[in-house]
């Protein structure tokens, strides 16, 4: 499963609306993001707009395909790219920055075996 984290920035202004909008997202929405690869995925927002996108799929490409197939999406993207800075005519989907992983515990710990832990020593 190839985790996938990713940044936007919500429009200042439009920060409440952005809020309110996803405390109750349209069900067929849901399901699509279900359905196409989308798999524990949150969003984060700080108070300043900076959105932090998390979820886990199979393939990033794959589940933006997906979503790009399905009618709810192109809706919901729409409404959705006016909150939004420096888009451009990208969709909110399509036009975020994906932030490189550079550290997850589980993988580090699986990479030990049965070896254990053992702490570096310094020279």
């Amino acid at each position: 499963m190839h985790r996938v984290c990713f940044q936007l920035q919500v429009k200042a202004d439009r920060i409440a609306e952005y809020r309110l909008r996803h405390a109750a997202v349209w069900p067929d929405m849901l399901h699509a993001l279900r359905s196409t690869g989308w798999n524990n995925y949150s969003i984060f927002l700080r108070p300043d707009g900076l959105l932090i996108g998390y979820f886990e799929t199979p393939s990033l490409e794959e589940a933006q395909a997906g979503m790009a197939r399905t009618d709810v999406n192109d809706r919901w993207q729409a409404e959705m790219a006016e909150f939004f800075v420096d888009l451009g005519e990208a969709k909110p989907d399509e036009g975020f920055l994906v932030l490189d992983e550079i550290f997850h515990l589980e993988d580090q710990i699986d990479s030990l075996g049965a070896g254990g832990y053992s702490r570096p020593t310094p020279d």
